[in-house]
């Protein structure tokens, strides 16, 4: 990100090296491998929490980009934990892919595999391999991209649950609201970004046409140019099944779908960047019309209901997200501007100030905590969204 300032890069690097970091390497299980699973917001860690597989993906991940890019042999190390606690316990060795989660010992626990879950597994292995030069992690990434092609497509797009012999199932992980969606959004989102790493890493052709596939169903099923939003859960048909706008998800993509697309180089793709450039613009535009407020941006909206919590990962997109329209738009201050007072709320109102502690889940606008005390590490908090946030900001990959 060539025209990030240099104050905001300080701050990245400070929240980066001076509390996520630590925190994570922190989490380190020497006795059974891979990272502890969960830390409940008393910053208790419960040594025997089961492992979620996409917890362990994201950590890798995080890891393998930070060693790559701040060059550090010590994260290069914390990212080599991960992945051979993933290899070792996380991968069906039978019928192939990754399960959902697997005990604190690493015995499989739901062994669900999920298109979600591969996803990621593919987007960790590829930086691992990027950051390690391992052939047998970038071999692993092509079995499970090759399995996802062959096993987990369906007519039109991908199909999201799966049992451990990969026979589809109801969708139950990340349908929400009181309905099971066929298709979601966040699935295909991220299987973008699985493939757009492996690419960027093998610059693997068929890794490169299959993004061109789902950035197809980006521009013409998720994108809801009327709302200029993307629309969330769907049917099996790719009809919309809820009015939900998900406002971490549309700035999140703003900037990652947009990265993605960058990477392709082919003779055709010129015209496919510029077509998604524009989306991307549109869906920042409408995040911060309708869910920036008070420094910060709103978590979802379910029909005309705000959702007023201040998400921890939501905040971490939104600041990379703004910036992205900042560099695009410069003549628009706004964004800019949006962007540092989030980086803000995030310093001010986020980040647990408690030694031993790294952000909150989720707070009030005020900086109060919600109800639901939510854990500090649990299957879904991870250093994956607020890591990549200052990797992003300090790294001109972007």
């Amino acid at each position: 990100m060539e025209k990030c300032p240099t104050d905001i890069k300080q701050t990245a690097r400070n929240m980066l090296e001076g509390n996520i970091i630590p925190f994570w390497q922190g989490l380190r299980d020497e006795i059974h491998g891979g990272y502890y699973g969960h830390m409940d917001i008393d910053l208790k860690v419960n040594q025997k929490a089961d492992k979620g597989c996409i917890l362990n993906s994201r950590i890798l991940w995080f890891f393998s980009e930070a060693a790559r890019i701040l060059r550090r042999d010590d994260l290069l190390d914390d990212a080599r934990h991960a992945y051979n606690f993933l290899a070792q316990n996380c991968i069906d060795k039978v019928n192939g892919g990754i399960y959902w989660s697997v005990t604190y010992d690493g015995k499989p626990a739901d062994t669900t595999k999920h298109t979600y879950n591969q996803a990621f597994a593919v987007y960790a292995l590829s930086a691992y391999y990027e950051a390690s030069g391992d052939k047998t992690a970038l071999e692993t990434a092509r079995e499970i991209f090759t399995l996802i092609e062959e096993r987990f497509t369906n007519s039109g797009g991908y199909g999201e649950a799966y049992d451990c012999a990969l026979n589809p199932i109801e969708n139950d992980k990340l349908s929400e609201n009181n309905i099971i969606a066929a298709r979601t959004m966040n699935t295909i989102l991220h299987l973008f970004e699985a493939y757009s790493g492996l690419y960027r890493a093998a610059r693997d052709g068929k890794a490169a046409e299959k993004m061109r596939f789902i950035l197809d169903i980006f521009s013409n099923k998720l994108y809801n140019p009327e709302l200029q939003r993307q629309d969330v859960f769907f049917d099996s048909n790719w009809e919309n099944l809820i009015d939900l706008t998900s406002y971490g998800h549309d700035i999140e993509s703003s900037w990652l779908v947009e990265w993605g697309a960058g990477l392709l180089d082919g003779d055709e793709d010129a015209s496919l960047r510029e077509t998604v450039s524009g989306i991307c613009s549109a869906l920042a535009d409408g995040t911060y019309e309708k869910a920036y407020r008070e420094n910060s941006l709103r978590n979802e909206c379910l029909g005309d209901e705000q959702d007023e919590k201040r998400v921890w990962w939501v905040q971490a997109e939104a600041v990379v997200g703004f910036l992205n329209m900042a560099r695009k738009h410069p003549e628009q201050t706004k964004y800019q501007k949006a962007s540092e007072n989030i980086l803000s709320f995030i310093k001010e109102k986020i980040i647990d100030k408690r030694p031993g502690s790294e952000w909150l889940s989720e707070v009030m606008p005020d900086g109060s905590h919600t109800p639901s005390r939510r854990a500090i590490v649990e299957e879904w908090k991870c250093p994956y969204h607020n890591g990549r946030m200052c990797l992003t900001l300090l790294s001109a990959d972007y």
